[in-house]
């Protein structure tokens, strides 16, 4: 089906894509010690390239203090028929600063360049939010998950720009009972949307504090929401199974039901889907167990940070950023995964210190993986703080790209020895990578109408 709007008639079609020759990727200082702006890095992934597993460009931003973290595309698979869009513009949220960089990709691939900054003090005077996480595209809307109010408070809330990066106030109609924002997915042909929950910034912008997990300052709850009418409906209480429940997937196929979120603490994944009378349902259907560690008070968990569906939606992989795994699991029968693949880099477990004469420090953490489902390139940082805390060399090693093969056919992961970004030697100083984006789409932001 040929058309002229951005992405891909179907997930079929994104698999049949041409192979990615670029990654972007963001890099942090903030929080580091060293004084110098967050950046966008394209990295070279054309195994052809004479620049291959190098950065090529940095993109600075316009201040110092942003902590980049998460980035999502102006426009998706969701825009496909309309001639009028294209995916040209990257949007960087400061987690910190709440600006939003506009970035065009689309001049020049190989070198974007900022389009438009969106101040955070007019978001916070024009809506009360503040801590900008997850970008979705709708069509040719845009919509931001905010993790607090103005003073950093939860639950935050949503926040709607048009096409033109304008804002048009808060998405939402109402927050409900709901008490902490953070990742969100939505299927249209069900009118649902599932949001789950992280804390207040101002709870874990510091770091992290177990006991204020027991002062339930961090969420355990998944949301379902009447996706038309931007309200919540259901809410499902995960308790102990679903401790900092973070990243939230939906099958790509738009008429499943089925979808999945990675409890980061108490290191599950958590399955939802309509039953046959039109009821969600929930079950827990990987647990990562605890390991001991000689350091540790209490057994280590895994910490799950992420989770992401393969684009024909037979493979879920995950991380875990304490123990330094990365997972690869079956989900042909969601109900009853099968591990596939596992691979170490980094950790606190110590299997795997370096991977391919880097060092390692941190764990696996954000990862992509290529429309094809052969390539996954994982990243090691996940928030300043954070990183500070569990993994204090980070500041003199930086982070590192590492790229994994997959098999689609029959799973299995095996570390490519050819590629290797090491952040630790970029110009200004050991830098910390996050999330990554490809030009020509994604497999955590597509989305189908």
């Amino acid at each position: 089906m040929e058309c002229c709007g951005p992405g891909y008639a179907s997930p079929s079609d994104a698999i049949k894509a041409p192979r990615e020759k670029l990654l972007y990727t963001i890099a942090i200082y903030t929080g580091t010690g060293i004084q110098k702006p967050d950046y966008l890095a394209t990295v070279d992934v054309d195994p052809d390239s004479p620049t291959y597993s190098q950065v090529i460009h940095r993109l600075e931003m316009p201040g110092i203090g942003d902590e980049l973290h998460h980035m999502g595309w102006n426009a998706c698979s969701s825009c496909f028929e309309d001639e009028n869009m294209s995916r040209k513009y990257l949007i960087l949220p400061g987690v910190r600063s709440n600006n939003l960089h506009i970035v065009d990709t689309a001049t020049d691939p190989r070198a974007p360049r900022l389009h438009k900054v969106i101040e955070g003090a007019q978001i916070k005077s024009q809506t009360n939010l503040s801590g900008p996480h997850t970008v979705h595209c709708l069509g040719s809307e845009i919509i931001i998950s905010m993790l607090g109010n103005a003073k950093g408070e939860a639950p935050g809330g949503y926040l709607h720009l048009d096409k033109e990066f304008e804002i048009q106030g808060r998405w939402e109609n109402s927050m409900g009972d709901i008490k902490f924002g953070y990742d969100f997915w939505y299927q249209p042909r069900h009118n649902v949307m599932v949001s789950s929950e992280w804390a207040a910034p101002n709870t874990f912008m510091p770091g992290f504090d177990l006991e204020e997990v027991g002062h339930l300052k961090y969420g355990r709850e998944l949301h379902f929401w009447d996706f038309e009418a931007r309200e919540p409906v259901e809410s499902f209480y995960l308790g102990e199974d679903g401790l900092l429940p973070l990243e939230v997937k939906f099958h790509h196929d738009p008429d499943s039901t089925h979808g999945f979120c990675g409890a980061a603490l108490s290191t599950n994944v958590i399955h939802w889907w309509k039953n046959d009378a039109g009821k969600w349902q929930w079950e827990k259907i990987i647990d990562v167990e605890n390991e001991q560690h000689p350091d540790w008070p209490i057994p280590l968990p895994g910490v799950m940070s992420a989770i992401l569906i393969s684009m024909d939606d037979k493979y879920l992989y995950l991380n875990n950023w304490l123990h330094g795994d990365m997972r690869q699991y079956d989900i042909s029968d969601p109900h009853n995964p099968v591990l596939t693949g596992q691979v170490f880099m980094g950790g606190l477990l110590g299997k795997a210190p370096s991977v391919n004469g880097v060092d390692v420090a941190g764990g696996p953490q954000m990862f992509q993986l290529s429309l094809d489902g052969k390539r996954l390139y994982v990243t090691t940082s996940l928030f300043s703080t954070w990183d500070n805390q569990f993994y204090p060399e980070i500041r003199e090693k930086g982070g590192v790209m590492v790229q994994i093969d997959c098999d689609p056919v029959n799973g299995g992961m095996k570390i490519n020895e050819d590629f290797i970004v090491d952040f630790g030697q970029e110009p200004n100083g050991p830098s910390r990578c996050h999330e990554a984006r490809y030009p020509g789409g994604d497999c955590t932001s597509d989305i189908w109408l």
